[in-house]
C-alpha cells in the first residue's frame, strides 16, 4: 500500500465536514466562465498590435507570464509601437524576463559568441525592454514592473530596482488585478490534431488573475495568445477552448527557438550539498525543488540513491562522519531506494524532474478525490481504487516550467500516459495550502520536503535569498516564503534551505554564514533545516545558542572563529564555548579530496543532467572557471598573468581553435592564449 507506515495522526482529527470533500480537478481546478464570442485569428504582428490598441485604448496596462510563457515577438512589437508614439503608454507587469546573456570581455565573446548563436539561434528575439532596462534607457511612456528578476541581471539598473515589486508569487494575481490590467499576452501551444489551446508552460497566474478581476468587479482584460509550434501541449487544467482568448496569433513560417537554459557544471561543494539534502527525503513523500546547480546536484543525488544505491551509500558515508546532525536522515529521510516513490508538487519543474521521473523516483500518484486519498491513507484502498489512481493519478504538479532543449523535447514527445501524469495548474494550487482544497492537499502532500536555495544565512537561521543589504534586488522572493511556511503547517513537512558555505570575490573568500545582515528573505522564526557542503543543521524549535552552534558546525572553517567571537560578544553564545576540532576540517580542499575517488568512478560528472556544450567547450568552461577563481583579486590576477607568460602553450589545440587563439596575432591575443593555456592545464 502507498502509505501504510506514514505517521500522520493529525489528519484523522479534521472537522467532519471536510471529510466528505471530493474535488474533481477537471472542473474545480480549471477556469470557467460564460460562453464567449469567437476569437479573432491573426497572422501578423502589426495586426495584433492594431487590435490591442483598438480594444484597450492608448494606455496599455499589460501583464505577461514569467519566464518561458512570454510571447517575445508580440511584446517587442507592442514595445516598439508605443516607444515610437508619445500619445501611447505601456505599463507592463511581469517577472523573470529571460534573455540571452551578452558577453563583455574578449574571452567571453570568444567563448560565448559561437555558443549563443548555436544555442538560441540567429533569429531569437531578445526582449527589447530588457535591453533598455539594462542601460536605463526606457522611453518615458513605458514603465516595466517585475516581481522577480533574472538573477543578478539588473542589479545596476536604476529603473528596474526602483520599479521592482516585492510580492509573493501567490499574491501576484491580486496585485495585477489592483492595477486594473486591461491586456494579457501569453505564449500557448496548440493541441496536436485538436482545436484546444494550452497555457502549457505557464498556467500559473492567468486563471487566478481573471478570477480576481471578476471578484473586484473589474472588466476582463483583452487576452492575446501567440501560438508557438514547438511549445509542448498540456491538457488538464492548462487546456482551454480557443475562444478563451480574444485573439490568437499564429505567425507563418519558422518560429524562433524556445528560450532554453544552458546547463552549467556542478562543483564539489554543490555535489556535497545535494548529497546531504538527498538523505532527508522520505520514500512515499512529496518533493519541491527549485532551479540551479544545487537543485541539479540534489536531483542527481536522488537518482544515484535509486539507481546506484551501494555507491550512493559509500558517498554518504564519506561525507557524514563528522556531521553535527548526522542522525537526521534516520529521523526525517533515508538512504534506501524508492519503492513507493515521490509525488512532485513544485512551483516550477525543470530538467531535474525529468531525470527523477525517468529513474523511477517520481512515481507516487495522487488524485483530486478526498475520499479516495483518505482510503489510501488509512490503508483501506480497494483494488479498484488503486487502479483508478494508476490510470487517472498524477505524480507531478507544477505552475510553470523552464529548462533545456532536451527537457522541452521530453515533454513534447511524452506518451499519453506520461503527459496525463504531469499536471500544469495554477500557482495558487501549488504554493498555497489553505483554501477549499486544504484537506485534500494535506493528504496528497505527506512527508513534504521543500528544497530552496539561499545566498547567505545568519547564524540565527534567517535566510538571505533575493537581495542585498543596500536594498538592491538580485532576484525575488518568488514562492520561497510560501514553501517555508507550508513546511511548518504540514505535519511531517520540512523546509530545507541550501547554500554554499563560502564564495570567492574580488576581496578574496567570503563567508556565506554571517552573524547579521541588513536584508533577510526568510525570518529566523521560520528557521528549519539548513544545508551547506559541510553538513546539515537542524534549527527547528532550537534556542538561539543551539542554532548558532548548529550553524557553526557547517561553516567554512576559515570563518568559524570570527563568527563564534561575534556570538559571544553579543551574549548569544557561552563565553567558554570551544570550537570542536572536527569542524576545522570544513575546508574546500578536504571536501574535494573526499570526492576525488567518486569523481574518478564517474558518479559525479561535471554535467550530471546533460550538457549543452561540446567536449572542447566543456574543457574550456573548466579552464575559464579556473581563471576566474585565480584572478579574483589584483594580486592573484598578477600572479596568474606571470605564470601564464612563463608556461608553454597548451597541447589542447582543439580548445584553442574553438577560442580562435591557436595562432594568436599581437600582444593581446598572445596573452589571452597564454591564459587559456594555463587554465586548460590547471583544470584538466
Amino acid at each position: 500500500m502507498l502509505i501504510a507506515n506514514c505517521p500522520w495522526p493529525g489528519i484523522r482529527n479534521l472537522p467532519t465536514r471536510l471529510m466528505h470533500i471530493t474535488v474533481d480537478a477537471a472542473n474545480a481546478a480549471r477556469y470557467s466562465e460564460p460562453m464567449r464570442p469567437p476569437h479573432t485569428s491573426l497572422d501578423h504582428l502589426d495586426a495584433a498590435v492594431d487590435l490591442v490598441l483598438q480594444r484597450c485604448g492608448q494606455h496599455l496596462i499589460a501583464a505577461a507570464p514569467l519566464g518561458l510563457g512570454k510571447p517575445h515577438r508580440l511584446l517587442n512589437a507592442i514595445y516598439h509601437r508605443v516607444a515610437n508614439d508619445s500619445k501611447l503608454s505601456l505599463r507592463l507587469s511581469t517577472a523573470l524576463s529571460l534573455t540571452p546573456p551578452k558577453p563583455s570581455s574578449d574571452l567571453e565573446k570568444r567563448f560565448l559568441g559561437p555558443f549563443l548563436e548555436r544555442h538560441f539561434g540567429a533569429d531569437f528575439p531578445p526582449l527589447a525592454y530588457v535591453a533598455a532596462q539594462k542601460t536605463d534607457s526606457l522611453p518615458a511612456n513605458i514603465h516595466i514592473e517585475e516581481f522577480y528578476l533574472q538573477s543578478g541581471a539588473l542589479l545596476n539598473s536604476s529603473a528596474s530596482q526602483r520599479h521592482y515589486a516585492s510580492i509573493n508569487y501567490t499574491h501576484v494575481a491580486r496585485a495585477m488585478a489592483s492595477r486594473g490590467v486591461n491586456l494579457l499576452v501569453q505564449m500557448v501551444s496548440r493541441e496536436p490534431g485538436g482545436d484546444r489551446l494550452s497555457l502549457a508552460c505557464n498556467p500559473d497566474v492567468t486563471f487566478d488573475l481573471i478570477d480576481e478581476l471578476r471578484r473586484l468587479g473589474k472588466p476582463r482584460p483583452v487576452i492575446i495568445a501567440e501560438v508557438h509550434p514547438d511549445l509542448p501541449f498540456h491538457g488538464g487544467d492548462a487546456a482551454v477552448d480557443a475562444n478563451f482568448f480574444d485573439a490568437v496569433l499564429e505567425i507563418p513560417g519558422p518560429a524562433p527557438q524556445l528560450f532554453a537554459l544552458p546547463r552549467h557544471p556542478v562543483s564539489d561543494a554543490e555535489f556535497a550539498i545535494g548529497l546531504h539534502a538527498s538523505t532527508l527525503v522520505r520514500d512515499g513523500g512529496t518533493l519541491q525543488i527549485g532551479i540551479g546547480a544545487l537543485s541539479d546536484a540534489l536531483s542527481h543525488a536522488l537518482v544515484l540513491r535509486q539507481t546506484r544505491n551501494p555507491e550512493y551509500r559509500q558517498l554518504i558515508d564519506s561525507l557524514e562522519p563528522e556531521l553535527f546532525a548526522s542522525d537526521l536522515h534516520c529521523q526525517w529521510g533515508g538512504t534506501g531506494e524508492f519503492e513507493t516513490g515521490l509525488y512532485g508538487a513544485s512551483e516550477m519543474i525543470t530538467d531535474g524532474f525529468m531525470h527523477l521521473v525517468e529513474a523511477g523516483v517520481i512515481k507516487r500518484r495522487v488524485v483530486d478525490d478526498f475520499g479516495l486519498m483518505q482510503r489510501v491513507f488509512d490503508d483501506e484502498a480497494s483494488d479498484d481504487d488503486l487502479l483508478r489512481i494508476e490510470n487517472e493519478g498524477r505524480y507531478l504538479h507544477a505552475a510553470f516550467y523552464v529548462g533545456s532543449k532536451d527537457f522541452y523535447r521530453w515533454l513534447r514527445e511524452a506518451p499519453a500516459q506520461r503527459e496525463r501524469a504531469i499536471g500544469m495548474t495554477r500557482v495558487s494550487h501549488i504554493n498555497e495550502l489553505y483554501g477549499g482544497r486544504e484537506a485534500l492537499e494535506r493528504l496528497q502532500r505527506r512527508d513534504a520536503r521543500f528544497f530552496n536555495t539561499c545566498m547567505m544565512t545568519t547564524v540565527l537561521g534567517a535566510a538571505i535569498s533575493d537581495g542585498l543589504d543596500d536594498g538592491r534586488l538580485v532576484s525575488g522572493v518568488g514562492g520561497q516564503y510560501n514553501f517555508v511556511a507550508m513546511a511548518h503547517a504540514l505535519e511531517e513537512g520540512r523546509s530545507i534551505l541550501m547554500f554554499r558555505a563560502s564564495r570567492e570575490t574580488p576581496r578574496g573568500a567570503q563567508t556565506s554564514v554571517v552573524f547579521n545582515y541588513g536584508h533577510i528573505t526568510i525570518p529566523r522564526h521560520l528557521r528549519d533545516i539548513a544545508i551547506s557542503e559541510y553538513g546539515i543543521a537542524d534549527l527547528r524549535d532550537r534556542s538561539d545558542e543551539e542554532c548558532i552552534i548548529a550553524m557553526l558546525s557547517i561553516c567554512d572553517a576559515r570563518f568559524i572563529d570570527t563568527l563564534a567571537a561575534q556570538a559571544k560578544a553579543s551574549g548569544k553564545l557561552a563565553a567558554d564555548f570551544v570550537v570542536p576540532r572536527a569542524w576545522r576540517n570544513n575546508t574546500p580542499e578536504r571536501l574535494s579530496a573526499r570526492l576525488v575517488p567518486y569523481r574518478q568512478m564517474g558518479l559525479l560528472p561535471d554535467y550530471p543532467l546533460g550538457s549543452d556544450f561540446d567536449p572542447s567547450e566543456q574543457r574550456l568552461v573548466r579552464a575559464l572557471q579556473w581563471l576566474r577563481a585565480n584572478t579574483a583579486t589584483r594580486g592573484a590576477k598578477l600572479r596568474t598573468i606571470i605564470a601564464a607568460l612563463r608556461s608553454p602553450k597548451s597541447a589542447d589545440l582543439e580548445a584553442l581553435q574553438r577560442m580562435d587563439l591557436s595562432a594568436p596575432a599581437g600582444i593581446k591575443q598572445r596573452l589571452l592564449a597564454a591564459l587559456v593555456s594555463l587554465g586548460l592545464r590547471n583544470s584538466a
